[in-house]
Formats: C-alpha cells, structure tokens, sequence
C-alpha cells in the first residue's frame, strides 16, 4: 500500500507495477484486479439501472473508484438516452499524467453512433486535485457547441481525483 499511495493505489495499479512489488505472484495480483473489477461492477450495476441524473451519488461514487487513482489520465464518455438511462460508458483516450487527448469531432461522432440523447464528460487528474485546467474548460464548451447543433446535450464534464470531483456545470462553466 505504501507502494501506491493507499488502497485506491493498489486497487488501480496495473498488473505489471504490482507484480514487481517483492512477494507479490500471480495469484495475489490477480486476487487484486479480480477485486477491483468486482468492486466496479457492484458500483456500475447502481448507476445502469435508473436514470443518471436521478442518481448522481451512485455515479460519483462509481467514478471515483473507477478512475480517481490511476496513475494516467483518462478521459471517458458516458452516453444517455432520451430518459437519461445509460446507453453505454466508454473511455475515448488513455494519455500520460498531465494529459489525454480529447476529440471533439470523435465524442460526437460516437454519441450519434449510439444514438445519444446526451452525454456526460470525465476525466481524471493522477496529480489529485480535481480543479479543471484551461484546456478541460475549452474542450467541454467546444464539445457542447458542437453536440447543440446536433441535437446532443452535455450534462456536465466531471474531473476525478483523490482530492474530490469537481463538476464543470455546478461551477458554472458549462
């Protein structure tokens, strides 16, 4: 645990980084990654079955330990239909520990492949403090520019870390 900061740490950590931990096997690594997907599926089952925004501690809850302790920054997309139940979450881009690159013209061109009514934005920050950067505010307005036009709606754009969330709507820059 001291290795990777806490559980979360240990939970997120990859096969590899756990594996050159001294006595740690196979079988403890995989009893960890086992673990963790379990404990991610409990808390996305709470999230898939009612709608999202109806639900928002259940997916804080679930993002958190899904994304607020990995080492890399994610950026992931989830999609709602027209009654805000969630179609699909995906991860659009795995970056380094400052950054992920984000596309617009690829975020929408998915939610109009899915058929989304509305999509919710996040990402993680590894440093662990949640306050949006410059370029996290830029993009989520490009991208709610963009999905306007065409009918897409963006909840929010949530950015994860060990230090909290921090929701862009809720401040007010979105």
């Amino acid at each position: 645990m001291r290795e990777f900061g806490g559980i979360g740490g240990v939970l997120t950590a990859d096969a590899e980084a756990l594996g050159r931990v001294k006595g740690m096997g196979e079988i403890s690594t995989a009893a960890i990654k086992i673990a963790h997907a379990a404990a991610i599926r409990l808390l996305q089952s709470h999230v898939s079955d009612r709608p999202v925004l109806a639900n928002w501690q259940a997916l804080l809850d679930y993002l958190r330990a899904d994304m607020a302790h990995h080492a890399i920054e994610r950026f992931r997309v989830l999609h709602l239909n027209t009654k805000n139940m969630l179609i699909r979450d995906e991860v659009m881009s795995k970056g380094s520990i400052d950054q992920a690159a984000v596309y617009v013209r690829e975020v929408i061109r998915r939610a109009i492949d899915l058929g989304s009514a509305s999509i919710i934005l996040v990402h993680n920050h590894p440093s662990g403090d949640p306050s949006p950067s410059r370029a996290d505010i830029d993009v989520t307005r490009t991208i709610a520019e963009a999905g306007k036009r065409l009918g897409i709606t963006v909840h929010d754009h949530i950015v994860m870390g060990t230090g909290g969330h921090v929701s862009l709507r809720a401040q007010g820059l979105i």
